[in-house]
Formats: structure tokens, C-alpha cells, sequence
């Protein structure tokens, strides 16, 4: 499905590289015709564009250097390129500009806008010719970088939002992290302390500024963002408000603290270390932050289920740009299925701070060793097959904001999140039918 707004302005184009695109799913059905694996040692160089954080760069510059030893006739040029919105508007220019990289970083959520436009090269047919192991990747890892039965992009740097939880307190109390949603009344009712009516101590905290944090309570209530077609929002309906009506009562008991706004989530971490608020939704990326400022144990939970369990990925992949020479392409695909083979699997989620993304990895030594260190990552290992791809349309990013505006007039304005969400589903539908 091609957006119409894909092909107008630059500007727009730009703002719909952050979206997701409708009827792109896992597998890799389709296979594109790739050339014979041909031995080729004459130099060849490629550009990678990224956008990884400072603190990553060691790990980064470690896995160039040893697949330039192990392949010492490519060179590779990493590139950065800023953050991910700053490398989405440079792909863009350079696709338009037919002077792109050989491989590039991708956030998950804008990989199918690219791959549906013809941006990426379908690795489908590297994948069949090379007989790489795709089973051996979180399912809902895999399906969140293909599209369209293709598979474009390898996980990279891969998080997931999880409950952290100050284990010391809970313990103390007797009690652990909700697992459903059933569980949730009790779990805040034995820790949310509360003086005088106001509330000195929430149970828990979950994020009000990026709908990444509440699209998996919607689904794990049973509801669905768009209808089938994505033609059309089903945010009205019971089973999808269900989120923001639980949301609601807890805010108004004083069980749940929520943020928005700028500064927010350095506030909810705050309240955290200060044992203001017991348990916070929050990615897996910053879970080593919590862990070194922490003056108490740290455990951590998968978020609670209802109708089912999940949790969504963040963080980026890695593709080849369909625009690159051909010599490139061998060279790039070299580097993507080394920078995401098994082998490297733990040294590098150590090194940046993401997940590993492979399942041989786990029961390695090395993996033993990873888990004896992060005991906590185990909650996400346990539901590994359990941590996907967000809901796909190319509009997503614009009428995304409205449900998320829903949710600050609740949290800001005491609004009651119903008639809001009413409204905002006329204006999600207005742009659904635009895109």
C-alpha cells in the first residue's frame, strides 16, 4: 500500500519516514533473485549511517574492526548521523539526491514507509542463498523489520518497555509485581501509601509521553488501534478503552502516577530513586541507569496482561539501501549479517546496552555469564516470542498524537478520558481517510 503522501513534498515525506505502514507483516515469503555468492577480495568501501549514542561507540567501533580483520578488503565508514528523526530526513535527501549508503540504521516503526517505498533491498533472497537462520531472532523481532512478506532489516540495537521495580521495597511488603491485569487493585492497594489524602508513595508509574508505553496496554485489553483495513480507529470501543478507563480510576484513587510532558520521564526516574513511586514502566535501555543509581534492589517484571501478554520493540535495525552499487551490496549484507549473527550476540548487547536478539545465545556460556551479571533481563527473555512490532500505518506518527493528547487533558486537566477520546477518534478517522 503506497502512501499518497509519500510522493508530495520533501517536508511531508520526511514526517511520514517516522511511520509505519499498513499490510506490512512478518515472514519471508517472496524472495528476491540475488547474485551467486562469488569469492571477491578486490577493495571495496561502504558507508554505515547511524545513530548510535556516544556510550555505544566502543562496542560500535569493535565490531568494525573485527569484521574489517576478517574481511580486510572492505572498508567501512560509520557515519553518524544524529538521532533517529535527523537520520530518517538525511536518508530521505540522499534517496532523493540517488547518492545513498550501502547500510543504515533504521528506527523499527519507519522501516515499512522506506521498504514500501523502494528505499531498502529485500534481503529475503541473501537470507535463502546464505541459509541464515531466522528462527533462530525473537519472532516479533523479525516480523517488525520485513514488510510486505519481505524481509528488509535485521534487529540491531532492540529494547522493550518493561515494569522496574524496587524489589527491596516490595519484598518488605510481601508482594510481587502484577502479572495481569487482575492482579493490579490488590497490587496497588498493599503498596500506594497515601497521608491526609494526598499520595506520598504511587504503586506505579507509567509513561504519558509516548504512546509506544500504552499502545501494549490496548491490545493486552483486547482492544486494537485500527480496524482491520486500517481504514478506520477502533479506539471508541469497549474493549479499547478499556486502557484509559483503568488508567483514569487509578489516577483519581492516587494508585498511579503518570507523566507528560517535557521533562517527564527524568521526573518518573527521580520519584523512583526516591522511593516516591514503587514500580515504573520504562525501556529496557536505561535499565543499567537504574541499576547504578539505585540505593535498593532493582527486579524486573514483563508488563501486566489481560486477553493477552505483549510488550513492543524499540529501538533500530539495521538495512541495505536499494540504491547502492552491487559490489556494495555484498559488502553491506556482509556487514549486516555480521554485526547480527550469534557469534557477537551478548559482547555487543553488553556493549550498547540492548538486547540480545538471538535464542542460541542464551544458554551459552557467554549467555550464562550475561544473565548471572543482569539477572533482571530474564523477564524478557521469558516472553521473548512476546515482544513485536507496533501497530503499521503510515499516518501513524500524525494521529498517534491525538490519543496521546487524550491522555495528557486526563492527566493535566483531570479530563474525563471518554468524550475526549470520542473526539479524538473523529479527527484519527479524518486523517486515516486523507492518508
Amino acid at each position: 500500500m503506497k502512501s499518497k503522501k509519500w510522493i508530495t513534498t520533501l517536508a511531508t515525506s520526511s514526517l511520514l519516514l517516522t511511520a509505519l505502514t499498513a499490510c506490512g507483516s512478518g515472514g519471508t515469503e517472496t524472495t528476491a533473485e540475488v547474485p551467486p555468492a562469488v569469492e571477491d577480495n578486490t577493495p571495496v568501501t561502504i558507508q554505515y549511517w547511524h545513530s548510535h549514542a556516544e556510550v555505544q561507540m566502543p562496542a560500535v567501533n569493535d565490531m568494525i574492526a573485527a569484521f574489517q580483520k576478517k574481511y580486510p578488503n572492505i572498508t567501512v565508514e560509520a557515519v553518524f548521523q544524529g538521532a533517529y528523526a535527523d537520520l530518517q530526513k538525511k536518508l530521505q535527501a540522499a534517496i532523493a539526491a540517488k547518492d545513498v549508503p550501502a547500510v543504515t540504521n533504521v528506527e523499527v516503526s519507519a522501516l515499512p514507509s522506506f521498504a514500501d517505498s523502494g528505499a531498502f533491498a529485500d534481503l529475503s533472497g541473501y537470507i535463502k542463498r546464505d541459509k541464515v537462520d531466522m528462527n533462530d531472532f525473537s519472532q516479533g523481532m523479525v516480523q517488525a523489520y520485513s514488510y510486505d512478506k519481505k524481509q528488509f532489516g535485521f534487529p540491531l540495537i532492540v529494547s522493550t518497555s518493561v515494569m522496574i521495580y524496587n524489589k527491596t521495597m516490595l519484598d518488605k511488603l510481601g508482594v510481587q509485581p502484577p502479572q495481569k491485569w487482575s492482579e493490579i487493585e490488590e497490587f496497588n492497594k498493599k503498596v500506594a501509601v497515601k497521608e491526609n489524602g494526598k499520595t506520598t508513595r504511587y504503586a506505579f508509574s507509567v509513561p504519558g509521553w509516548d504512546t509506544w508505553y500504552m499502545d501494549p496496554w490496548i491490545s493486552n485489553g483486547g482492544g486494537s488501534i485500527l480496524n482491520p483495513e486500517h481504514t478506520k480507529t477502533l479506539l471508541d470501543q469497549p474493549d479499547s478503552m478499556r486502557w484509559i478507563q483503568n488508567f483514569n480510576k487509578w489516577l483519581k484513587d492516587g494508585s498511579l502516577h503518570m507523566g507528560y510532558g517535557k521533562g517527564a520521564s527524568d521526573t518518573m526516574r527521580q520519584m523512583f530513586l526516591d522511593e516516591k513511586v514503587a514500580m515504573v514502566q520504562h525501556t529496557s535501555a536505561v535499565l543499567k541507569t537504574y541499576l547504578q543509581n539505585a540505593k535498593f534492589e532493582v527486579g524486573v517484571s514483563f508488563i501486566p496482561g489481560d486477553k493477552e501478554r505483549k510488550s513492543h520493540i524499540g529501538g533500530a535495525g539495521i538495512v541495505m539501501m536499494e540504491g547502492a552499487q552491487a559490489k556494495q551490496k555484498e559488502a553491506a549484507w556482509k556487514f549486516i549479517k555480521f554485526m547480527t549473527d550469534a557469534e557477537h550476540n551478548i559482547k555487543w548487547a553488553e556493549g550498547t546496552g540492548y538486547l540480545p536478539t538471538h535464542k542460541s545465545v542464551l544458554n551459552t556460556d557467554e549467555g550464562k555469564q550475561y544473565f548471572a551479571k543482569l539477572p533482571q533481563y530474564k523477564a524478557v527473555f521469558d516472553n521473548f516470542d512476546n515482544v513485536v512490532g507496533r501497530p503499521q500505518h503510515p499516518a501513524y506518527p500524525e494521529f498517534s498524537k491525538k490519543y496521546m493528547e487524550v491522555v495528557g487533558k486526563m492527566i493535566l486537566e483531570n479530563a474525563d478520558p471518554e468524550p475526549t477520546m470520542k473526539e479524538a477518534v473523529k479527527e484519527i478517522n479524518t486523517i486515516l481517510s486523507e492518508s
